[in-house]
């Protein structure tokens, strides 16, 4: 399976997955114009759309491609989106046939309640929830439910391909290494994301376990992490430590 992503908006990535014989799938299509041109560049056939979460910079490109593509939409249980042909939840699998694909649905409430990610074929197509070195800001959800979702995202295999929908790896970096200022693997992602960027390259998919390494939001369990939330004044709770990481992050402008 090919992992395309394609930049759209301001900082989106709508992700396209395709076979070698071009047939695809679209995730999180915010706009339908980059996408009927990758189609059209790669000479791709599109055979479905998955979704992740209502926001319109995911959503906002379905209808436009519903008219020229008839094909399933996939997505979360939640009427804000009115183009899903299937609804799925948590450990239901989506299964299609051309493309030969299997993904297996998670439910990852935090961002939104009712957001959804997908893993199959060695990639995670996470939305809104984890971010490369960061994570989706809690616009619906808990503190709690948003950790308990990224400790699910976080126990899949370390080699999966994490597959985010924005390009926020270099802002996030920043933040991060004002959390772990010593962690080496940290440093060598941000000079990694830096040169690739210099290059106008996207810093995505990026291997779970490069996250695993640098991701604080991944790390509430670390001493480092543990250290700076004691600096902050929070003491003991896992949930606590990753409030604490959250709220310094949403007004982070370093």
């Amino acid at each position: 399976m090919h992992v395309v992503p394609l930049p759209a908006l301001a900082d989106n990535y709508i992700w396209v997955l395709h076979d070698d014989d071009g047939q695809a799938i679209v995730v999180d299509p915010g706009d339908a114009q980059p996408v009927e041109a990758a189609l059209t560049q790669r000479q791709l056939q599109l055979r479905a759309i998955l979704l992740t979460h209502h926001h319109h910079d995911h959503i906002g490109g379905v209808a436009a491609l519903l008219a020229k593509h008839e094909v399933p939409v996939y997505a979360p249980h939640d009427e804000r989106i009115i183009q899903a042909t299937h609804r799925v939840s948590d450990g239901n699998v989506v299964e299609l046939v051309s493309p030969a694909a299997r993904f297996e649905v998670i439910e990852v409430p935090g961002h939104t309640t009712t957001h959804i990610a997908y893993t199959g074929e060695g990639i995670l197509l996470c939305g809104d929830t984890l971010f490369s070195m960061g994570c989706g800001r809690l616009f619906e959800g808990t503190p709690a439910q948003m950790l308990a979702s990224l400790d699910r995202l976080a126990a899949l295999p370390g080699n999966t391909l994490v597959c985010c929908a924005h390009e926020y790896t270099a802002a996030n970096g920043r933040f991060a290494q004002t959390i772990e200022p010593t962690n080496t693997a940290l440093a060598a992602r941000r000079q990694e994301v830096a040169a690739l960027r210099a290059n106008d390259k996207p810093s995505l998919p990026v291997a779970l376990a490069t996250e695993q390494a640098t991701n604080p939001f991944l790390r509430t369990d670390n001493d480092a992490v543990i250290a700076w939330s004691q600096r902050q004044g929070v003491a003991g709770d896992r949930v606590a430590r990753f409030a604490a990481l959250r709220a310094n992050k949403d007004v982070f402008t370093g």
